[in-house]
């Protein structure tokens, strides 16, 4: 039992030390967007629902979004980690938006499309981070 109390502890103080080295690798921005939901359905996107703008491919379950081009060119590239207030868990740039959107995400729900809509479409703070150069 105590080895796997010592076993759990080690574990536990392994994974969040992990997440503060992940952290502190990245300048991190506050900003307040419009955002959406979005499923992989050939009726919200193109042919193939399940590859990206980038060339990602969307599986359910993954925590992604699309941003709009205009958050591309303040640091929201691909692959950028995305926290989402009221959101658990850090969500990565995986695709983007057509460009008539502006200051806009669109949070991929994999095929649920009742939790898309359920979510419709409000204002979020979002925190993204943006690496550091490395000397």
């Amino acid at each position: 039992m105590a080895l796997r109390v010592c076993v759990i502890g080690i574990f536990l103080t392994i994974l969040f030390s992990c997440k503060d080295d992940f952290e502190k690798k990245y300048t991190w921005h506050h900003i307040k967007v419009t955002a959406t939901a979005y499923n992989s359905v050939k009726n919200q996107t193109d042919s193939d629902p399940h590859i990206t703008a980038f060339g990602d491919s969307l599986k359910p379950g993954l925590k992604y979004i699309a941003v709009s081009n205009d958050l591309i060119k303040k640091g929201l590239k691909h692959d950028t980690p995305v926290k989402i207030k009221g959101l658990e868990g850090i969500y990565f740039v995986k695709d983007k938006m057509h460009s008539r959107k502006r200051n806009h995400i669109d949070i991929y729900m994999g095929i649920d499309v009742k939790a898309a809509k359920h979510w419709g479409r409000k204002k979020v703070s979002i925190v993204y981070g943006v690496l550091k150069e490395t000397p």
